[in-house]
């Protein structure tokens, strides 16, 4: 029997092409679509789940008192993981290590400045990373030595072993290579190139060792023994920091690994949210695109009815049953959605690459992983009883006598559904269109919002190896002027679109108890000047005075600590007293889309991070541009230059919701598109259904518009009846998404008028380009069987 339905599915199909052709084209879109977007869901919930013992592994957070609540960071003392390690029996591993930083290494013959991670030996026990290389058991316990990442090791030594080779870092220190690991997964939060030893660490800072709870400069994170073990331990170390220092006013919590990535933001010490907001909504997105597809299979299949309804008339006569034909119909709705999967790999392996690029990550189809496999085949299941279950159901049930008779088959709530199938789908697509608009006018908004300071022919130099010298600095601010490569130069303790630098130990007089969190940097002369700031009151640093003891405070600062005349006002930090020489005008280093943060600037030329360099709008950018590469490479040529463009750099602020417009305009394109099939398919064969009234209606003298117009008018009364639907719906959406900005644009009716204009403009073209058909055709051809 099965063999049969499937013979007779194939016949219908080949004497059906241009249904056949518009299904799996629906059909192949709309899985292609549903499965890229999936296969980005899982890259990014599969972030730090490669270990082997994920579940049990946490990171420490610092929940820091403020009068807005607990500000989370995942910063801790370097004291806290040995304490954990050796006091709470719960702790399988305990491990401290630095984030991420780009360090100079490399041999004679190549030298490379990529990123590398300070870490004790129970970092590789929890990480557990294939070690290719070398004794996992004596790994990162001698101070000079390096572990190199497959990939480093190649651009270091080729072919070589690099095992006991040496190499050098900073152009400082020798390290022996004491193994070699595989490369970290790309959806792993902690990426690096080569480990080097904590002992290594405080070698190169010795302040480390007697750093105590205070000091927050370090990634802290422990194994527990078993997932059990939390509801104990997580209380045990809230109080840590207390315990340690009565003057603390810390706690510590610990946050699991698989939800670092995901969960970034928090309120009040809880996790709320962050890039899991962007997968749930991915997701939703993919299984919308899916309903689109499925709704286009639905209509088609009930809108040829008529067709069908003699075979299925004749094959209740001879003794099917209806369960009979709903097997029948149900096995072409699979066969429609194997093809069309087959279909959608090829559209996968075309798009993938693009994806990849725009996405920045690394998606592909392992088709050797039978987890693909049986996702698929759940995902074909799926989609064949979701797009075929109902037309089966339906064409199933038809009267034999009536349908041999040729009578009427379909009942007025048949027309009905169909007509609830169009305007779900048209409500999807006007929402995507709708909240499309809304995030790239939120984008453009917070761009052209004043971010308080001019960060065109604004650039930013590092200064790494030589030039950390206080002698070479100043040299390279004098040359740099002296040879108008430079309008205005200064320093800064960190690069200006960077997070970090954060205290709450600033007191004034007339602070209340409590703590509050305030931004630090240390900047150089003229930093207003360079930065292209601007001042609200008092003064910049200048060489004119003395500044060692003097401050700039921004805006919010002003409003924090509620000063009435902020200049000339004192400040302390630790046992140090600070004078506010003037106030700059809130200006954006961190999120752009939330508001300032009260910032303190203090004036220190010793030991900056990098240099901010003003260009002279007059001169040709690419000659300035060479001239200072120059100048600093001659002045540090064991080192690269790093150098970058301000607003380039700041550019990557908007990552995220670039990300999300790109995805959502893609993909809503590809909803509407397939929409459009639907429609087109839809109108082609109720155009077909009405071709003798058409007919008549030409004979009795009716112009083509007037033809046009009548049938067009049921499906624009669809569009904008769900236009009227996905309007709320759009507006919760979006209003929901701006409310996590402190900055963000006006909801204005233009994005309702561009889709309702959209949608009727698709719907009309889609209707009129197969109508015009019928109605071009000879009435004769039609009416002559009458």
């Amino acid at each position: 029997m099965f063999r049969l339905n499937l013979k007779i599915g194939i016949r219908n199909l080949l004497k059906n092409k241009t249904f056949a052709l518009i299904n799996v084209g629906g059909l192949a879109i709309g899985l292609a679509s549903c499965i890229v977007i999936l296969l980005y869901v899982a890259y990014e919930w599969g972030y730090d789940k490669q270990i082997s013992n994920y579940q049990n592994t946490y990171i420490v957070y610092t929940n820091q008192q403020s009068d807005i609540g607990k500000t989370s960071y995942g910063w801790t003392p370097a004291v806290m993981a040995p304490y954990l390690k050796t006091k709470l029996s719960g702790v399988k591993y305990a491990s401290h290590s630095s984030y991420p930083e780009p360090h100079l290494i490399g041999n004679e013959a190549q030298s490379f400045r990529t990123n590398s991670v300070f870490a004790d030996p129970d970092f590789l026990k929890i990480l557990d990373y294939q070690i290719l290389k070398g004794n996992p058991e004596q790994v990162l316990k001698q101070p000079n030595t390096v572990i190199l990442t497959e990939s480093l090791a190649k651009k270091l030594f080729g072919n070589e072993d690099p095992m006991n080779k040496t190499v050098k870092l900073d152009n400082e220190d020798l390290l022996k290579v004491e193994a070699v690991i595989a490369d970290p997964p790309r959806n792993t939060t902690i990426q690096f190139d080569y480990l080097l030893p904590w002992s290594l660490f405080e070698t190169k800072n010795t302040w480390v060792k007697d750093a105590g709870w205070q000091a927050t400069i370090c990634l802290t994170m422990v194994q527990l023994h078993d997932q059990a073990r939390f509801s104990t331990i997580n209380p045990q170390i809230r109080n840590i920091y207390k315990n340690n220092d009565k003057t603390a006013e810390a706690e510590a919590m610990i946050h699991p690994l698989s939800k670092w990535h995901l969960y970034t933001e928090f309120s009040d010490g809880k996790a709320t949210g962050g890039k899991i907001t962007q997968v749930r909504n991915f997701f939703l997105l993919a299984i919308c695109v899916l309903i689109i597809a499925c709704i286009n299979f639905m209509n088609l299949s009930t809108a040829r009815s008529e067709k069908r309804a003699k075979e299925v008339g004749v094959r209740k006569v001879i003794g099917s049953t209806r369960s009979t034909l709903i097997s029948q119909f149900m096995i072409e709705s699979y066969l429609l959605t194997i093809i069309g999967l087959i279909f959608a790999f090829a559209l996968i392996e075309l798009s993938l690459p693009y994806f990849n690029r725009i996405l920045d990550v690394d998606l592909h189809l392992n088709y050797k992983d039978w987890k693909l496999w049986a996702g698929l085949t759940g995902l074909v299941l799926l989609t064949g009883f979701s797009a075929g279950s109902y037309p089966a159901l339906y064409l199933s049930s038809f009267d034999p006598v009536k349908a041999l008779k040729g009578s009427k088959t379909k009942t007025p709530s048949t027309f009905s559904i169909r007509k609830v199938l169009v305007v779900s789908q048209f409500v999807f697509a006007v929402c995507l269109i709708i909240c499309t608009i809304m995030i790239y006018r939120q984008i453009l908004f917070v761009k052209n919002k004043s971010i308080g300071y001019d960060k065109n022919n604004l650039i930013e130099i590092g200064l790494t190896g030589a030039l950390r010298e206080p002698g070479k600095v100043q040299l390279l601010k004098e040359q740099l002027v002296k040879n108008g490569l430079a309008k205005e130069v200064t320093n800064f303790s960190r690069s200006m679109t960077r997070m970090g630098q954060r205290t709450t130990e600033f007191k004034w007089p007339g602070k209340e108890e409590g703590n509050i969190l305030f931004n630090f940097r240390f900047a150089g002369y003229n930093f207003t000047n360079t930065a292209g700031a601007q001042m609200a009151a008092g003064r910049d640093f200048s060489a004119e005075f003395s500044d060692s003891t003097s401050v700039l405070v921004n805006e919010a600062a002003v409003r924090t600590m509620q000063l009435k005349k902020p200049v000339g006002s004192n400040i302390q930090w630790g046992d140090r007293s600070y004078t506010i020489i003037g106030v700059v005008k809130d200006f954006v280093i961190e999120s752009p889309f939330e508001k300032a943060l009260p910032i303190v600037i203090l004036h220190n030329d010793n030991n900056p991070a990098v240099l901010l360099v003003r260009l002279d709008p007059a001169r040709n950018l690419s000659q300035a541009i060479s001239g200072i590469d120059q100048l600093v490479k001659k002045l540090n040529p064991a080192f690269p230059v790093e150098r970058k463009f301000i607003d380039e750099d700041f550019e990557n602020k908007f990552k995220n919701e670039k990300l999300l417009g790109t995805v959502v305009n893609w993909f809503g394109g590809l909803a509407i598109f397939i929409s459009c099939l639907g429609i087109l398919g839809l109108s082609l064969y109720l155009a077909e259904q009405r071709k003798k009234e058409i007919s008549i209606r030409k004979v009795l003298g009716a112009s083509t518009y007037s033809i046009l117009s009548l049938l067009n008018k049921d499906f624009i009364k669809l569009v904008c009846i769900a236009n009227l639907i996905a309007f709320p719906i759009a507006y919760i959406l979006i209003n929901n998404w701006l409310s996590r900005y402190d900055f963000r644009t006006q909801l204005s009716p233009l994005p309702y008028i561009i889709a309702i204009a959209l949608s009727l403009a698709i719907a009309i073209l889609a209707v009129s380009t197969q109508s015009l058909k019928v109605v071009k055709a000879k009435p004769v051809d039609a009416l002559r069987h009458e």
